[in-house]
C-alpha cells in the first residue's frame, strides 16, 4: 500500500512541475511541494486529477476569474485558492 501511495506521489510531483507554462510550473510546483506530505490518499487521487485540468483553466481559478470546465469543490481546490505563492 505505502508503495503505492509512494509511486501516486511521485507521479503528482513530476505533473506540478512539468505542465508547459513556466507559471504553472512554479505555482503548481511549490503547491504540491508544501503539502503532498501532509495529504491523505483521498486527497492526493483529488489533487491527481485535479492536476489534469489545463493550466488556462487552473490560472484562471486560482486567480478568480471564470473557467470553461467545472472545478469540484474539495480540499485540493480549497487549498489552492487560499495558497499564497
Amino acid at each position: 500500500m505505502s508503495s503505492n501511495i509512494d509511486e501516486l506521489k511521485k507521479k503528482i510531483i513530476y505533473r506540478s512541475n512539468y505542465r508547459g507554462t513556466k507559471e504553472m510550473d512554479k505555482l503548481l510546483g511549490k503547491f504540491v511541494k508544501k503539502y503532498i506530505n501532509d495529504l491523505q490518499e483521498k486527497d492526493l487521487i483529488d489533487l491527481k486529477k485535479f492536476l489534469k485540468i489545463d493550466d488556462t483553466n487552473l490560472y484562471n481559478f486560482y486567480n478568480g476569474f471564470e473557467t470553461d470546465v467545472e472545478i469540484e469543490n474539495n480540499n485540493i481546490s480549497l487549498m489552492f485558492k487560499s495558497f499564497k505563492y
